[in-house]
């Protein structure tokens, strides 16, 4: 999830500045790291956020390992991170495993001396197994790993069938992938919708944003970690503006109980979907198996959402916290993760295995979603994300949120994005 990833999976907070996106909401505390008991019992806290499939796995693991208890903590995507930056300038309170997205990365590996180097734990040996960028994404720059990759986003378009039926417009997923090779191209296939309906096309303005700066070659920031407003952040901000004057969004902010509702209420029928997307959409809207499916992004390609799994150095079982986190990652698990929520593996030896190759997704109307994202995932040239990432992302996308709800007018909205990203930048 990605992420979104999604995973993420992106990924919005609205309004308030410490409002949180990205989630499931657990409504579980942030809580510490474990601890070891007389009898040699030991308990794993593990925070994360979204589903990332960790219940089957949970169970397994603890099977195998009946003196190891895994507390899994699934809260809100911003509030995760945000809690663990806290947590680790405090010097105590952080799980002893905890997911960190692409997004935040950059900031957490600036800090890698408060996580463990699972260099020294051994993890060398898998770097030959993960995609050269995914490996790098999470190396400090004195050459410290603090994280093993879970997943990579990729992107598609996830889309009802049924809704484009009652629309008149095509329903295979080849003929969808045809409406739309460009943005503009989905927009003017959205009014058509939305004539023809009279209901909403697209979830969110911010749920087109994300994927259409992912697919730019500079998303907030450059190298030097400098703020790049005028490049991809105004291409994709652009685009959302015209999806909104076009009456195509029905306005709801991403993991939100509205948004939730939104799914089973049919308040729209087509949005961006990396791989983590799936599990979303089979989870809040399980009656609706077979009325989705997914078709090619506009534009082509680019990635949303994509995690590691990260052990801070206050844990006290970070020996028994790493032997988790290799079991996590090895082929089997992640395979079991890829088939139950649809995250994609990072490791590209497994696009290649017929589990993965060759599964189909029958509640996405039998979908190769195997072939859909291991091809895109293949390619991809991801962005430097930045340090300030996260906080400018939700700056932004609360800008979006409020043109939506019709607190700030489409066209003085750039210069209030510009504005809020500036703060965000340097706070």
């Amino acid at each position: 999830m990605s992420r979104f990833g999604m995973r993420g999976a992106a990924l919005i907070a609205a309004g308030l500045a410490g409002t949180l996106a990205i989630s499931a909401c657990s409504g579980q505390s942030l809580e510490g790291g474990g601890d070891k008991a007389a009898d040699g019992q030991v308990t794993l806290k593990v925070n994360f956020w979204g589903d990332m499939g960790l219940d089957a796995l949970k169970a397994a693991y603890e099977k195998e390992h009946p003196n190891v208890k895994i507390v899994l903590n699934s809260g809100e995507y911003n509030a995760q991170h945000e809690d663990l930056q806290k947590k680790l300038v405090a010097g105590s309170g952080a799980p002893d495993i905890s997911a960190v997205d692409e997004g935040f990365m950059v900031q957490f590996r600036g800090q890698a001396d408060k996580f463990v180097n699972l260099l020294d734990k051994g993890a060398a040996t898998y770097e030959s197994k993960y995609l050269p960028w995914k490996w790098q994404q999470s190396k400090s720059a004195d050459g410290k790993q603090i994280g093993l990759g879970t997943d990579v986003g990729g992107l598609a378009m996830c889309y009802r069938s049924d809704l484009f039926k009652k629309a008149g417009l095509p329903t295979e997923r080849d003929a969808v992938s045809k409406l739309w090779p460009t943005w503009d191209d989905f927009i003017n296939v959205g009014k058509q919708y939305v004539d023809k309906t009279g209901k909403k096309f697209v979830d969110s303005a911010t749920n087109m944003f994300n994927p259409v700066l992912a697919q730019q070659p500079q998303g907030f920031y450059n190298e030097q970690d400098q703020l790049q407003m005028e490049a991809g952040p105004k291409v994709a901000f652009e685009i959302s503006m015209k999806a909104v004057k076009a009456g195509l969004s029905a306005n709801l902010v991403s993991f939100q109980p509205n948004w939730d509702q939104g799914f089973k209420k049919d308040q729209f029928a087509v949005l961006a979907c990396p791989a983590w997307m799936i599990g979303h959409i089979q989870d809040t809207a399980p009656d609706q198996k077979g009325k989705w499916d997914i078709a090619a992004i506009p534009g082509g390609g680019g990635n949303w959402g994509g995690s590691w799994w990260t052990i801070p150095k206050q844990g006290k079982n970070q020996d028994e916290a790493y032997k988790f986190v290799e079991w996590m990652i090895q082929p089997q698990q992640q395979i079991e993760v890829f088939k139950t929520v649809g995250n994609l593996p990072s490791q590209p030896a497994l696009y290649k295995d017929p589990a993965v190759l060759d599964y189909k997704k029958e509640f996405m109307s039998n979908a190769p979603t195997g072939q859909i994202f291991a091809s895109t995932a293949e390619n991809l040239k991801p962005q430097y994300l930045g340090k300030r990432n996260g906080p400018t992302r939700v700056a932004v996308e609360n800008v979006i949120t409020r043109v939506q709800q019709g607190s700030l007018a489409p066209d003085s909205a750039w210069p209030e994005a510009v504005k809020e990203a500036t703060k965000a930048a340097n706070s």
